[in-house]
């Protein structure tokens, strides 16, 4: 009897594990996606559009968990990075300009792994 209830805790066990839902983490495909549509922003400045903002809003909301934040934010600074003619002015204060608070500035210069 001994057995069968070890057998059973097992696949019940099993069962948890295999139903439970998976934690989808944040990509970098994911934040270059929402941050195409502010190219122009980011290297000429004037008006931001709204679906660069709407993209700003869409990592915001992406990136709910501490490892997330980091995530986007590693991802962020590597998009900067490899932006020709980025003007660091105009990443910075995109989050501003869009309405939406980014624990952290978009700059290659940004530690991400003091992000909370």
């Amino acid at each position: 009897m001994g057995s069968i209830l070890k057998l059973a805790c097992a696949v019940l066990m099993c069962m948890v594990v295999v139903s439970a839902p998976l934690a989808e983490a944040i990509t970098c495909g994911q934040v270059t996606v929402n941050l195409a549509q502010c190219l122009n922003y980011l290297r000429s400045g004037g008006a931001v559009s709204p679906a660069c903002c709407g993209g700003i809003k869409n990592i915001l909301n992406l990136a709910r968990t501490t490892p997330d934040r980091r995530t986007a934010c590693n991802c962020l600074k590597a998009a900067a990075a490899n932006t020709p003619g980025l003007n660091p002015s105009n990443a910075a204060s995109l989050p501003g300009k869009c309405g939406v608070n980014i624990p952290y500035k978009i700059s290659t210069s940004t530690n991400c792994a003091s992000i909370k």
